[in-house]
């Protein structure tokens, strides 16, 4: 079916200008995001038609990382190339990320700056908002009681086995069974004009594999702190299925047991991150900037957020040509499905420890984020309000 000429920009400037507007207003999560997409993207500016839009959302659904952003880097490639895709990046990513990079330094150079109590209420509310997350993705994700008992058995590996290692087995086997148990052949949506051959995508996807795999085998014979936070925050962009709070459990997995941030800065960074626009991956810029031992500060920030963002890169840019055939075939939807629900239980596992465990110290705390999850999910109050609410509340308690 031939697509109606597309009325997009082609200068990565231009594309900037347009994701920047929405890097500054987009907030409400990944699925918000995706709303203020359709909105921006079909209805007001004819870029790319309904059929289109959902068949790319579907792709970077597919991916590992965060979809809002990947289709942000897919429409900008679209538009204007590697330089439209890295324009869309930086002005839907910047703000967000500068925001909390700020927030990390301000932290660090004035200890004082926020009150204890407040960054305790910022711990609370990372509660509300991690319980809401799960809710919302087992709803969708576990619709039968099978995907339900392998979430729960997901979550149940990843407690035991604390660290990257047990959430990709969780992963990697809830995937298999997946690929067994449920497959799926769906009909082929439309095809996204793309401005790639196959023979590109395809070594683009070697990048990232060879990223994957070569950047802990590099660590191993030449041990470095810079290139051991490259390798963090790549694996953690590469592994991260269903994006968003997803980031949590691997993020929190690769930083604080090894001392590089403390526990109560990680959730409290946490916290602050609900209260910007942007993607959640952004929360990135915050722990390099909050790290231990340099790089730190601003060269922290970026060489975090570059690390996390660049396999979504090269995932986007390397499929997209593949995209009309590999969503055709069973055994990936079936993985997909399994890995979707695995999910779910990384999540949940990182929901009773450590961000129950280390929030909720005494029952006026319990209160307090039952509260924020009932204004986020009964009252519909933005998240920002919420996280506000509980940093005052928290520092008059305090």
């Amino acid at each position: 079916m031939p697509h109606p000429a597309p009325r997009h920009p082609d200068r990565p400037w231009a594309v900037f200008l347009v994701f920047l507007r929405l890097g500054l207003t987009s907030f409400g999560g990944p699925v918000a995001h995706l709303g203020y997409f359709r909105d921006e993207f079909v209805a007001r500016r004819g870029w790319l038609d309904d059929r289109a839009y959902a068949d790319l959302v579907a792709l970077c659904q597919f991916l590992p990382g965060p979809a809002s952003s990947q289709v942000g880097m897919a429409l900008g490639l679209g538009c204007a190339g590697f330089g439209g895709a890295l324009a869309a990046w930086a002005g839907f990513t910047l703000p967000s990320a500068l925001l909390l990079a700020l927030f990390a330094l301000g932290l660090d150079a004035w200890p004082a700056l926020v009150p204890p109590g407040a960054l305790h209420g910022l711990k609370v509310v990372a509660v509300a908002v991690v319980a809401q997350a799960v809710w919302g993705m087992a709803r969708q994700l576990c619709t039968d009681a099978p995907r339900v008992v392998l979430a729960l058995c997901a979550a149940a590996l990843a407690l035991a086995l604390p660290g990257v290692w047990g959430q990709f087995a969780a992963m990697l086997l809830a995937a298999a069974i997946g690929a067994v148990c449920w497959r799926a052949r769906v009909e082929q949506g439309v095809s996204l004009p793309v401005p790639l051959g196959r023979r590109l995508g395809a070594g683009l996807l070697g990048v990232f594999a060879v990223a994957l795999l070569g950047l802990p085998l590099v660590l191993h014979y030449w041990p470095s702190h810079t290139l051991a936070l490259v390798d963090a925050f790549y694996r953690t962009g590469a592994l991260v299925f269903g994006g968003g709070h997803v980031v949590l459990p691997l993020l929190q997995a690769a930083v604080v047991p090894n001392g590089w941030v403390s526990n109560d800065t990680f959730l409290a960074g946490y916290g602050a991150a609900q209260a910007v626009p942007g993607p959640l991956f952004t929360f990135a810029a915050f722990l390099g900037a909050a790290m231990t031992t340099p790089p730190t500060g601003w060269a922290g920030a970026m060489l975090c957020l570059a690390a996390i963002f660049a396999p979504s890169f090269l995932l986007v840019a390397g499929t997209l040509p593949f995209w009309s055939r590999l969503v055709a075939y069973p055994l990936a939807r079936g993985a997909l499905a399994g890995a979707n629900a695995a999910v779910v239980g990384l999540l949940l596992a990182a929901f009773c420890h450590p961000v129950w465990t280390s929030a909720i110290l005494r029952p006026l705390d319990a209160v307090v984020a039952t509260a924020a999850l009932w204004a986020l999910m009964r009252w519909r109050w933005p998240p920002w309000r919420v996280v506000l609410g509980c940093a005052l509340v928290g520092a008059a308690l305090g």
